[in-house]
């Protein structure tokens, strides 16, 4: 069984790409095709794996301004050769999965969610990112382009699987195909809850990459007026910003440790989650530390709350709700033994071991139809 893996692109470590350590796991001896690769950027992660890259590799200032390539990733992603391989799995959030095989090549993809900048976001592109004005003015026409080549890419792909059950509803809206769910791997054994209540810390918490989709801005704006501790872990384009608008309460720790990072979640009061999100880690990694989300009701995330039990949500992205919401759970207690065994279910042996039942299961069955239609004929 000959297998390729394919992502999108290597030039920043995120959620998916620790989604691509976990099933490189799986096939260790399997290359990975992308359309661009930076180790520094990807804190040299995959320097053990056979990388294979497109003609984008060698484009000037492609590996730091991908965003403005569009196109040009359309056209890399379906310049890969692929038929040698019996299956590609590809791990894609946008391009990967719109490659080309053949018919006798089964084609499977995770899909972390359908392009978010070509659907659903596409009204919010250019404003998430500084782009030169005449980029701005080409994108929204370019954005119809995208999208038919985004819902005719999709027919390509024999199975997709999502990675939460508010990923399979977009990909049934936007591509009418259903999926399987199975969530991305967690490192939970990583994260310890605060056995002793006297060094919990005072202050809440917020993890991510500083964007604006993120609302980490509505959540400092609230902190301000609550002139409540509020530790900011990260960075990003809008640090700057988010910095400028703080009061005294709030701490901005940049990027941490792996290990202070992890002391940090167990020690804060509770971890805010103000965004939409496909899957949100940073929630399951805060709730393998036994602390309770406060987390606006939307994405996926209302998935894994239980109110009252892991945590409580408010309703709209403002200020106003989620300084409600803040109150409330200064009324409220929580067990951190019970929140952490809630998020054990997302261990990264459990992903790795549904993944490769999933994938050689579905081979099998190609395989025999495909026998079937040759001995048909």
């Amino acid at each position: 069984m000959k297998i390729a893996i394919v992502h999108d692109y290597l030039v920043q470590y995120g959620g998916a790409e620790r989604v691509l350590e976990a099933i490189c796991e799986i096939w260790p001896h399997a290359p990975i095709y992308t359309l661009l690769h930076d180790s520094e950027l990807v804190h040299g992660k995959f320097d053990n794996k056979v990388i294979r890259t497109s003609f984008l590799q060698k484009v000037p200032f492609a590996k730091k301004h991908h965003r403005i390539f569009p196109p040009l990733m359309m056209f890399g992603i379906e310049q890969f050769n692929l038929d040698y391989y019996d299956i590609i799995l590809s791990d894609s959030s946008s391009f990967a999965k719109n490659l080309i095989t053949n018919s006798s090549t089964l084609h499977i993809t995770y899909c972390h969610t359908p392009m978010r900048y070509g659907w659903d976001d596409c009204q919010y592109y250019t404003q998430e990112f500084s782009f030169p004005g005449i980029v701005k003015k080409v994108v929204p026409p370019l954005m119809n382009y995208i999208r038919m080549w985004d819902f005719f890419g999709s027919y390509g792909v024999d199975t997709f699987i999502a990675n939460s059950k508010f990923v399979s509803t977009r990909i049934k809206k936007y591509y009418h195909r259903d999926s399987h769910v199975i969530n991305p791997p967690v490192d939970v054994d990583k994260f310890h809850i605060c056995e002793d209540k006297k060094q919990l810390g005072d202050y809440f918490l917020m993890v991510g990459r500083m964007m604006k989709y993120k609302k980490m801005d509505l959540v400092i704006e609230a902190f301000n007026e609550m002139k409540l501790p509020l530790k900011v872990v990260g960075r990003g384009i809008e640090k700057e910003y988010l910095e400028d608008t703080a009061g005294p309460t709030i701490e901005f720790t940049g990027r941490v440790s792996d290990e202070e990072l992890r002391d940090i979640y167990s020690k804060a009061q509770a971890f805010i989650f103000p965004q939409e999100e496909d899957f949100g880690i940073v929630a399951i990694e805060a709730l393998a530390s036994g602390r309770p989300l406060i987390a606006f009701k939307g994405g996926d995330i209302v998935e894994h709350i239980q109110i009252g039990k892991t945590g409580i949500f408010f309703e709209n992205q403002t200020k106003e709700d989620l300084i409600d919401a803040v109150r409330e759970y200064q009324k409220m207690d929580f067990d951190p033994k019970f929140i952490r065994s809630t998020a054990l279910k997302f261990n990264k042996k459990n992903f790795q071991q549904k993944i490769q039942s999933l994938v050689e299961g579905k081979y099998e069955k190609f395989k025999i139809e495909n026998e079937a239609i040759l001995h048909s004929k």
